[in-house]
């Protein structure tokens, strides 16, 4: 009875070494991607305006510092608000908030996925019934009208636009991540674990969940870029807390002070480029982890690059 146990126990450590040699090389074939790259250097640069925002422009971003609606100039790159407001401080103040909520909603949104996906791919029965009855509820239920609804009724503010994020975008990973844990959880090295007496939070811990690096981070992007977006639109809505400044509440304004009406496109443009550019970023570093992780992309990619040259062969 020996001799299974111990083969049980070199197949549960395989795995565990493939994971790190699997993190490995797509750590290197993220450097090595050109989107992934590109990405990462737009990504860079809005943190760093961020960071820089209250160094660049200190105090209160939304006071009076021009005239009116004034057009970009040496003065003020970005041109004034209806209200006198610089336009280029709102912009990069309205970057950190933006990002921040982005990040806290999209991250904890995909931890949440994480928990209800390991859990119920690996206990299955009644556990998975229930988790994926409540999952399908939460995927039946539209989107947008639940974020109103939600945020209309809770008191506003920055926590109240989190947690309405966190609510209405776990489901959505937890369905991806459950699927890829039920692959994962008929392979040997997790019935190794459980033959050697492994306790089940660190079966998924340590043996399912470094297997599914890739699918992690991709839900997890898609998780930064639909907070980012949903963020947005709700306070354009109005429904966000208007005395915090972020790229969501500058469009609000715009849109009540009339930008689009005076043809003042300085005032709204600068943000609705950011958080097109942001999720831009996060698109090619998605994708780029797609075409790290997938066979079939980067079989495509070198087909795509040894076809001239056959052609040219076949011509001479």
């Amino acid at each position: 009875m020996s001799t299974p146990i111990t083969t049980a126990t070199t197949e549960a450590v395989k795995p565990a070494r493939t994971s790190r040699r699997s993190r490995s090389g797509l750590l290197h074939g993220l450097m090595t991607n050109r989107k992934a790259m590109i990405g990462a250097v737009i990504l860079i640069v809005f943190i760093l305006l961020a960071l820089l925002a209250p160094v660049l422009f200190p105090g209160n971003p939304s006071r009076i510092t021009a005239l009116a609606s004034q057009e970009p100039s040496a003065e003020h790159w970005l041109g004034t608000t209806a209200k006198g407001q610089d336009v280029l401080a709102l912009t990069l103040h309205g970057t950190r908030m933006s990002l921040f909520v982005g990040l806290v909603a999209g991250v904890m949104s995909t931890i949440i996925g994480i928990l209800v996906g390991l859990t119920s791919a690996y206990f299955g029965r009644a556990i998975d019934e229930t988790l994926s009855v409540v999952t399908n509820i939460f995927l039946l239920i539209p989107g947008l009208p639940l974020l109103v609804i939600l945020a209309a009724f809770m008191p506003p503010g920055v926590g109240t636009v989190i947690f309405v994020l966190i609510i209405t975008g776990w489901a959505g990973s937890a369905r991806v991540l459950r699927s890829q844990a039920l692959s994962i959880r008929s392979k040997d090295f997790v019935a190794a674990s459980q033959v050697t007496g492994d306790r089940a939070g660190w079966i998924m811990w340590r043996e399912m969940l470094p297997n599914m690096a890739s699918v992690v981070m991709g839900t997890l992007l898609g998780c930064i870029i639909g907070a980012i977006g949903a963020q947005a639109g709700l306070e354009f809505l109005g429904l966000g807390d208007t005395s915090t400044v972020s790229w969501g509440t500058n469009l609000y304004w715009a849109g009540n002070e009339g930008a689009l009406l005076t043809g003042s496109w300085w005032v709204f443009l600068p943000s609705g480029l950011c958080i097109a550019l942001v999720a831009f970023a996060l698109s090619l570093f998605n994708y780029a982890v797609d075409e790290v992780t997938n066979p079939r992309l980067r079989t495509v990619k070198k087909r795509s690059a040894t076809a001239p040259l056959a052609r040219t062969e076949n011509a001479v």
